[in-house]
């Protein structure tokens, strides 16, 4: 399993080469094997000229890549602009707008601010919806006029 960058140049560098992006998603995704993401059949190839893997069962989508059935779906943004933004979005301590976040990958901010909610649709739990739960421990809180 590839190792995890730690700072903002070395995920830039991991994340460049879409090879390097496939050794790091692969694993991450899929831990005992690539498997179809339509029929759950672990006997698919990959196809290195087109950077996405068949299932050799007769259906419908039965070519799929790493993007399939996940936040990056049916964006044109490549592999590496959207884990550079999971790393930028994943490390900052009081979150990452829009603006900084299209200055630093050099994309526009419309593309930026879509490629950020998607991000932050996938951090969240998908029991509570992200909102914390059961016992939450506050330090000097000001809430409906309540000092906790």
């Amino acid at each position: 399993m590839a190792a995890e960058p730690e700072t903002l140049q070395q995920a830039i560098v991991a994340f460049a080469d879409q090879e390097n992006c496939r050794e790091y998603v692969v694993p991450r995704r899929w831990s005992n094997g690539v498997t179809c993401p339509t029929c759950g059949s672990d006997k698919v190839k990959f196809q290195p000229q087109h950077n996405r893997w068949q299932c050799s069962n007769r259906h419908p989508r039965r070519q799929f890549t790493l993007k399939t059935g996940t936040v990056m779906e049916d964006s044109p943004l490549g592999m590496d602009k959207w884990l550079t933004a999971m790393w930028l979005v994943a490390s900052a301590r009081n979150g990452i707008s829009s603006w900084e976040l299209h200055r630093a990958l050099g994309i526009t901010q419309k593309s930026a601010w879509f490629l950020l909610h998607r991000v932050r649709l996938a951090m969240q739990d998908e029991l509570t919806g992200g909102a914390p739960g059961g016992e939450v421990e506050v330090d000097e809180t000001y809430s409906e006029g309540e000092v906790f």
